[in-house]
């Protein structure tokens, strides 16, 4: 039998070394800091979101970012969740009003 190294689970990882399941990503410089904004594809979004802008559902399958910041906080680092606990799903439009 061959042994087989276990795949590290994605809770564990780092979020910018996760697969980016049908988008892109990319580092956003706003007035609270510095972002890194993962765009969501419709055909990858399968769950539904609060969008912390408008305070309104993001259904399953609508295009929309993944925002958390650059530097996770202190509670964030300490905790080892890295950003996880601090990524936010943002309509687009939500995003790009956002400042």
């Amino acid at each position: 039998m061959v042994s087989r190294k276990k795949k590290p689970s994605k809770h564990t990882r780092p979020v910018s070394d996760r697969p980016l399941m049908g988008g892109h990503q990319a580092r956003e410089s706003r007035s609270d800091g510095e972002w890194m904004v993962r765009h969501v594809s419709g055909s990858a979004a399968g769950k539904s979101y609060r969008c912390p802008g408008c305070d309104q559902t993001i259904l399953p399958a609508t295009p929309h970012v993944v925002v958390w910041p650059e530097t996770p906080s202190l509670l964030a680092a300490i905790g080892g969740g890295q950003s996880l606990d601090e990524r936010r799903h943002w309509h687009k439009a939500c995003w790009q009003r956002h400042r």
